[in-house]
This record gives C-alpha cells, structure tokens and sequence, in this order.
C-alpha cells in the first residue's frame, strides 16, 4: 500500500518536474552559453569568453537601464505599500459591504497588464491632456516627456499591483487576536499609537512578502513600459527587461543581451536574499 502511493506521487511529480526541467532550466541554461557567445539570434556564432560581461560595465544604455529600473521599483514598491496597508486597515474595519468592496479593489490584478497598460496609455495621451486643455491649461501627454513618463508607469503599476497587495495585508490584519486590541487599550494605545506597537509589528510578515514581491516584480517590469512607452521618449523609460527584450530579438545582440540577463537574475537573486534576511532579523527583535 505505501510503495502504491509513493508510485502514485512519482507519477504525479515526474511529468511535472519534466515540464519544468524542458521549459524551464534548458532555456536557463542555453541562455547561459550564448551569454558567451556573440550570437545574434540567427547563423552561426563565435565564443568570446568574458566579453560580453565586461562590455555590460561600460555600456552607457545599459547602466541608465538599471538606474531607471531601481528607481521605478523602489518609488512604486513605496506608493504601493503605503496604499495597499491604508486600503487593507479600511477594509478590515467595521464597514457596510465589506466583502463588495474588497473584490472591487481586487478587479485591477484579474485583468492582463497589457490591456491594463493600453487603456492608460489611452487615458494619459488623449482624456487627460483633453480635461487639462478644457481647464485652460496647456497640457500634453506625460507619456511624451522625458521627465514625467515615468510617473505614468508608476501609476499603472501602483493601480494594479495594490490590489494583490491589500488582499496579503487584510490576511495579516486578520490573525491580530482581539485581545492584543483590547489589552491596548486599557494601556491607552489608539489610533496611531495602536498600529505602531500592536498591529504593524504582528503583521511584519505580511509586510516583508510584499515587500519582496514588489521589488522582484518591479524590477522585472516589462508589460507596462511595452503598452505604454516602448521605452521612450529618447530611451527614458527603458528597463532592463525591455532592454533585453528588444536589443536581444530584433538588435542583433542575443548573445549580449544574454548576458545582461544572466547579470540581472543574479541582481534580483541578491536582492530578494538581502530582503529576506533584513526582514527575518527585523521579525526576530519584535
């Protein structure tokens, strides 16, 4: 009977393990040989050792590419937990039609990012400037400014990625036990003073897997700047993932671009582990 189930489990996870080991870690792996490589995605290619990674360091497009992807991770990872932690205290609270408001704030993440990101592109390029114009101010698109594009793409990626966010939070709220609430306020702990020691340290956990969710997909950010930018304007807007993403498949740099890649998955790798640890050491002083 054991060894029948332990058939079962094999046979459940072999396929499984298989479809990850095929789509997953070969393409991983061939990504990784062609970083050594000046492949340009078609004919043949030469090895060229370390030179790929060396020219990543002295690369002027793709050192703005980093700066500008850091800044959009962590300027939105900022607006979006500060709004998802307002939103998930109001709607954990006694309020009519609590449960209506929570999966209308939970529509956002159901829809596809490209679709989420065409229709502001929509909105930024044509309503807003239209509204603004009709207000007598000159107004133009933000998408078509250097300096304020980027704020469009934080806005996109703030209104979807709260929702999610809210849900993580609402779940923390829920495990206070009332008691800690009531036991407050004998000690006359309200308002601010209640969530600064008795909720926000109960639910450090919640926070720090937003917090690491939203720099690890931050970073990765590729949906939003293809719907709404493209990159631009003068390359303003181009994260890393863009990057790699255009350069790689139609610029003729697969090789090079494989490259960065691999250098970016270490970054967000170290990133994500640097989070973790500082989250867990926070967690343990509490």
């Amino acid at each position: 009977m054991k060894n029948d189930r332990q058939r079962t489990f094999l046979m459940i996870t072999i396929p499984i393990l298989a479809l990850f080991i095929c789509f997953n870690t070969i393409p991983l792996i061939r990504g990784v040989i062609y970083s050594f490589t000046n492949f340009k995605g078609f004919g043949s290619y030469n090895w060229v050792g370390f030179r790929n990674y060396i020219d990543l360091f002295s690369d002027g497009r793709v050192g703005k590419s980093y700066l500008f992807t850091f800044k959009l991770a962590i300027v939105t990872t900022v607006v979006v937990n500060v709004l998802s932690l307002v939103l998930a205290l109001a709607l954990n609270s006694k309020i009519r039609a609590k449960s209506f408001f929570r999966g209308a704030y939970f529509l956002p993440n159901i829809l596809g990012a490209l679709v989420v990101g065409y229709i502001f592109n929509y909105f930024f390029t044509y309503i807003l400037p239209a509204v603004a114009n009709m207000m007598g101010m000159n107004s133009t698109s933000i998408l078509s400014d250097p300096k304020s594009a980027w704020i469009g793409i934080v806005v996109v990626c703030a209104w979807q990625a709260i929702a999610m966010n809210t849900i993580i939070y609402i779940s923390g709220l829920q495990t206070v036990p009332e008691d800690v609430y009531e036991a407050g306020g004998l000690d006359g702990a309200t308002g601010w003073k209640q969530f600064k020691y008795l909720t926000f340290p109960l639910i450090i956990p919640f926070f720090s897997i937003n917090m690491v969710l939203c720099v690890k997909n931050f970073l990765m950010v590729f949906d939003q700047i293809m719907a709404l930018t493209k990159g631009g304007p003068a390359q303003s807007t181009e994260s890393i993932s863009y990057l790699i993403y255009n350069n790689g498949m139609s610029g003729g740099q697969f090789g090079f671009q494989s490259a960065n890649a691999v250098v970016f998955f270490i970054v967000i790798a170290c990133v994500s582990v640097a989070q973790m640890k500082f989250s867990s050491s926070k967690e343990e002083q509490l």
